[in-house]
């Protein structure tokens, strides 16, 4: 199970996924969490401006339906999917939370499917590290998506950090953190 976003981070997950963990015949799902109500979603369609897609599809029917909006990036990555492994059945879960955590839903999802490996794209930033601070039992602590699947998911569980276009990936899971693969 790959956690798809729209962003840069999970492109790179994705990518990581198909070159490093699947095989012939597995299956795939593209999980996104979504949270319908928020401020960030909001403004986020409001200051949106047209974007290129991060995989550009080779098919044109599939290009023309970009252009008209017709396509969003879930079908994409499903698309990208199909033609790095055309052999893997590729799945898409979407889920709408309102007011719950999105981590917990995405560790709930990957119980439900009995997930053998949960990959998500992460993104280490000072920006990120200031806010996401939280007090948590009198204490402040980072609460980041990722590192909270790395730690409570009862799978392997793979946070992906791709390091510009030749550049590899950095790695973390539960016991080895800030592994550098070059491929």
């Amino acid at each position: 199970m790959v956690v798809a976003e729209p962003t840069r981070e999970s492109a790179g997950a994705l990518q990581w996924a198909l070159s490093h963990s699947l095989l012939e015949k597995d299956e795939l799902f593209l999980l996104h969490v979504e949270q319908p109500h928020t401020w960030r979603n909001t403004l986020s369609t409001l200051f949106r401006g047209p974007s290129p897609p991060v995989f550009a599809p080779t098919n044109p029917s599939l290009m023309e339906g970009i252009s008209n909006g017709d396509i969003d990036f879930l079908d994409l990555m499903k698309h990208a999917c199909e033609v790095a492994q055309p052999k893997v059945q590729v799945k898409i879960e979407r889920v709408e939370i309102d007011g719950k955590d999105k981590a917990s839903t995405i560790l709930m999802k990957s119980r439900m499917f009995s997930i053998d490996i949960l990959v998500i794209g992460q993104r280490r930033s000072l920006s990120n590290a200031l806010l996401g601070y939280k007090l948590s039992g009198g204490s402040a602590r980072v609460i980041d998506t990722a590192e909270y699947l790395i730690e409570n998911s009862k799978c392997t569980c793979v946070g992906v950090q791709k390091k510009g276009q030749n550049g590899g990936y950095v790695l973390n899971t539960k016991k080895q953190k800030n592994f550098w693969l070059l491929a």
